[in-house]
């Protein structure tokens, strides 16, 4: 095993073990290296790695800390990772999410509060009569933002934000060239709503999934045309 990685691997132990729960203080450099068996710069790599990934929170001047290690704090690195993404893979985050979306939002059907569900219902009425595609693919990111978190499962949660980002260019480019895209959108979002609105998980299952199969399926279509990509859309990143 590299140096590195070891040193890695010793760090989580510490963590893992309760010897350094979260929003403690790392020992000194000298120390935490003598105790471990390690070189200074070795122990140098590791927290280098370990803040890119938010297990540790490296402060100028004051120390390293563990992270909170909340799930929102660690699927960072996922955020991360995605940004790499090509056309080619967005098919294989709509059809994660086309797995897990529907889960999370029979999931919401139950545990989502009043309150909660009137602040969905509010979301959807914050929507112009005539949205630009823009403004409807945002309001459509808050709308399923606030069902994910909804679903009580803040794992779950932070898997369909992370996923959801490199998915936005292709909702837009849909928007802009299927006949019909954001009148469906709006009639979908609205049939979500009142699934769970009337605390009916399977019903909400069911147009969770057709409302996210519906832009794979236009997707898959377009990107098999010779020479299909999606286009690169002023102010929406990759």
């Amino acid at each position: 095993m590299p140096v590195t990685d070891e040193a890695i691997e010793k760090i989580k132990e510490m963590i893992v073990s309760g010897e350094l729960p979260p929003g403690s203080r790392l020992p000194r450099e000298a120390e935490l290296a003598e105790r471990l068996g390690l070189s200074r710069s070795s122990l140098r790599e590791a927290v280098r790695a370990l803040s890119l990934i938010r297990v540790l929170d490296v402060r100028q001047g004051d120390g390293t800390y563990v992270t909170s290690l909340e799930p929102s704090v660690l699927m960072h690195a996922l955020g991360f990772v995605v940004d790499f993404h090509q056309d080619d893979t967005v098919l294989e985050f709509l059809e994660v999410r086309r797995i897990i979306e529907p889960a999370a939002t029979a999931m919401a059907a139950v545990r989502m509060s009043d309150a909660e569900i009137l602040g969905l219902r509010a979301q959807l009425d914050t929507l112009e009569v005539a949205p630009t595609v823009e403004s409807l693919v945002a309001n459509d990111l808050e709308f399923h933002r606030r069902i994910a978190g909804g679903a009580g499962n803040m794992v779950l949660c932070s898997l369909i934000e992370g996923i959801s980002g490199p998915t936005t260019r292709a909702r837009i480019w849909r928007g802009l060239n299927e006949e019909g895209a954001l009148e469906r959108t709006r009639e979908q979002h609205e049939q979500i709503y009142r699934a769970i609105a009337a605390r009916q998980p399977e019903v909400a299952r069911s147009w969770a999934t057709v409302h996210v199969a519906g832009v794979e399926q236009w997707l898959r279509g377009a990107l098999a045309r010779p020479g299909a990509g999606i286009p690169e859309l002023p102010g929406v990143e990759r």
